[in-house]
């Protein structure tokens, strides 16, 4: 088809096909992205309508061999369109005669696109997931060789209690697990076939929606055929839960960020860069776009929202413009997410400046303070009394100064609550990471199992992952099949 209406398509003929609105409303050049998709999608309609009888079986044969060479020539050879589904029909059109658009029969271009979007975003949903699972395990294996490697721990950029690198790395595995459960989440929700639902209203041909979408995959048919072609809650989950996992992302690149100025962490100079001007520089350039790619996945989200919101059943051209916010999210999230991975797996934590840090702040307060209500001493009297000393020190105050600050509050020694001996095992960092072994601490013994559960979560969530992947690769082959059976005959 052209702007001038010669060669029109075989979808609008030449109504509306000329005019300034027609640039504007094609997709085609956006459609590529899903070429693959629908050609796979004309092929399982075809092979149900031959084997429901709808179609005759020569011609069937014809449409799904010209199937085959709009594929070969792919979609730069597509004749002009108003999107890649009108193009895709046409070209075989051409090439087999009006008995080519047999392969439009019993559906609507509203439940095809809405299939060739689930079809592809799906695939895009396993490679993001596959990439959590590849962050995840460079965090665990980052982690297990720093179980003992004590460091400062912050609140409000503020130093804190000491812990540790594993520690610390493995609270974001946490959450990089739950944010790979969510996409799995969404790729089940995602993986439902419209297919046959037609403009809306469904179909009167007596079509077998259950065949195609085990040939392609699906793991069932949405049940409402209204809601099957017009639903686009499943870009909003996908988008949603990419979202999620950016704004982790960039929780961690922002943390590497400063803790690579404090000189806490050694970034490898694949992740870096140097100044333009100032030779001595090193900067986390790539850990700084990581930040950024959350802005974009949340921006994303929100002009899905705002594209989607208010619209009237069933389906409307504003539809068009809501795929692209997620193509834009998987592709950005998942590159973002591969860069991290390798940022963690090739870093460095230099042992003595985290411990030689670990102290600061008088970050082992809430220990002594913890020692005394063990002593029976109430927990907030406790604090008061070792407030009262870090008020009087500069630092972390000696025992003289915890003492007085006893005297103060208490009208008693502090050594009649707590030994000498146990107030300055107390003080040191590593004692108090060692000494918090509560399920989920960092006392090493509390870590390690920590780590266990990580590895068992992850191999779970890989064989979830595998599952998925081998019943579309199950999927494509088994269409294949079929098209190579009627295509034999």
């Amino acid at each position: 088809m052209n702007e001038e209406g010669g060669d029109e398509g075989v979808v609008r003929r030449d109504r509306f096909s000329g005019g300034p609105a027609r640039g504007f409303m094609s997709s085609l050049a956006a459609d590529e992205r899903i070429f693959a998709a629908d050609v796979a999608v004309d092929r399982a309609h075809v092979v149900m309508l031959e084997e429901q009888e709808i179609v005759e079986s020569d011609v069937a044969a014809e449409i799904l061999a010209a199937l085959d060479d709009v594929e070969s020539e792919g979609h730069a050879a597509l004749p002009e369109g108003e999107d890649v589904h009108e193009a895709i029909e046409t070209a075989v059109v051409e090439q087999v005669g009006p008995d080519g658009g047999k392969m439009h029969t019993a559906r609507s271009r509203n439940d095809e696109v809405a299939t060739c979007i689930r079809y592809r975003l799906r695939e895009d949903l396993l490679d993001a997931i596959e990439a959590t699972l590849a962050l995840r395990e460079a965090l665990v294996d980052a982690a297990e060789a720093e179980v003992e490697t004590v460091m400062p721990g912050y609140t409000h950029l503020q130093p804190a209690q000491p812990t540790t690198v594993a520690h610390y790395l493995l609270s974001y595995e946490a959450a990089f697990a739950r944010d790979t459960a969510r996409l799995l989440d969404a790729y089940d929700r995602t993986n439902q076939s419209p297919l046959g639902a037609a403009a809306f209203a469904g179909t009167p041909f007596d079509i077998d929606r259950e065949r195609t979408a085990e040939l392609l995959g699906f793991d069932g048919v949405l049940r409402n055929s209204m809601d099957a072609s017009s639903a686009r809650d499943f870009l909003l989950e996908s988008v949603s839960a990419l979202a999620t996992h950016a704004t982790t992302l960039s929780g961690l690149a922002e943390d590497l960020v400063i803790f690579s100025n404090k000189g806490f962490v050694e970034l490898s100079d694949d992740y870096a860069s140097t100044s333009s001007i100032m030779p001595q520089k090193v900067n986390p350039d790539t850990l700084e776009l990581v930040r950024a790619t959350a802005g974009d996945a949340a921006s994303g989200l929100s002009g899905l929202l705002t594209t989607l919101k208010g619209l009237p059943r069933a389906y409307n051209r504003d539809l068009q413009r809501a795929t692209p916010h997620a193509w834009d999210a998987v592709d950005s999230v998942s590159e973002a997410t591969a860069v991290v991975a390798g940022a963690v797996s090739s870093a460095s934590w230099p042992e003595e400046t985290l411990e030689s840090a670990a102290g600061d702040g008088f970050s082992t307060a809430t220990g002594v303070a913890d020692a005394l209500a063990m002593a029976g001493l109430p927990f907030r009297t406790a604090h008061e009394v070792v407030a009262a000393a870090a008020e009087r020190a500069e630092g972390t105050p000696d025992l003289a100064t915890l003492d007085a600050s006893a005297e103060e509050v208490l009208d008693a020694s502090l050594f009649e609550y707590v030994s000498r001996a146990d107030v300055q095992q107390t003080l040191d960092p590593t004692h108090s990471v060692e000494s918090r072994d509560s399920t989920g601490g960092p006392a090493p013994a509390a870590v390690t199992a920590q780590l266990d559960e990580a590895t068992v979560e992850l191999n779970d969530h890989r064989t979830e992952l595998n599952t998925r992947t081998d019943a579309l690769e199950s999927a494509t082959e088994k269409l294949a099949a079929e098209v190579a059976v009627i295509t034999r005959d």
